[in-house]
């Protein structure tokens, strides 16, 4: 197992300052978010499990998955949550030059504006990349197009499987609070860790009542 931090560094945080890594507030509200969806059969039971709690959340999505799945993408967005870009082909931006990543997410992004303009509902223009991976290069010109690059400041490290269930959840619970950002994954890979912290977040957050909120514009 690799050594991830769970909370991001406030060295990170001040080398990007433009970017988002929580959401300021002085309410109790809590923002999930879940990376590399739509996955038929775990995307559809992440947004059941969000409707028993009135729960809402944002989803960075991968073009290609969209793509091959674009009715789960539609009741991703017909049960109020927000979406976002995660590039069209999940590539690391460490490896790829700023122009080529662009296309990619340009390439997402078209495929986003395409299913939200079926759904008449407006998209945010939220961009995540994946693994985290992005240069200034990257960040300069995705901004330029106005695209708000969103983080985390917890991750629940979901997709490690050799993690316990129960160290996945502590992640969270153990560092989560009001305007964190909390990363999960709707992924085959993720599932067996995600489907056990998802609902014993949403218990235990709702019995210290936080609001679930979408990522805002």
């Amino acid at each position: 197992m690799s050594f991830t931090p769970i909370t991001t560094p406030k060295v990170v945080k001040s080398l990007f300052p433009t970017l988002v890594w929580d959401i300021p507030t002085k309410s109790k509200d809590i923002y999930l978010t879940f990376d590399d969806g739509p996955t038929p059969e775990i995307t559809n039971w992440v947004l059941e499990t969000l409707k028993q709690f009135s729960a809402k959340a944002t989803f960075f999505c991968v073009g290609k998955n969209i793509e091959q799945h674009p009715s789960i993408f539609q009741q991703i967005v017909k049960d109020g949550h927000g979406i976002g870009n995660h590039t069209h082909n999940h590539i690391k931006g460490w490896k790829a030059s700023a122009d080529s990543y662009l296309k990619d997410v340009a390439q997402a992004q078209e495929v986003i504006n395409t299913q939200v303009q079926k759904s008449e509902i407006r998209n945010q223009n939220l961009f995540r990349p994946p693994y985290g991976q992005i240069t200034p290069k990257q960040i300069k010109k995705l901004q330029e197009q106005a695209y708000k690059i969103v983080m985390w400041n917890v991750l629940s490290v979901d997709w490690d499987n050799s993690l316990t269930k129960e160290a996945c959840l502590k992640n969270v619970i153990n560092h989560a609070d009001s305007g964190s950002v909390i990363v999960l994954h709707d992924s085959v890979k993720a599932s067996k860790n995600m489907k056990y912290v998802l609902p014993k977040v949403l218990e235990y957050y709702t019995e210290k009542e936080f609001a679930f909120k979408r990522i805002p514009e």
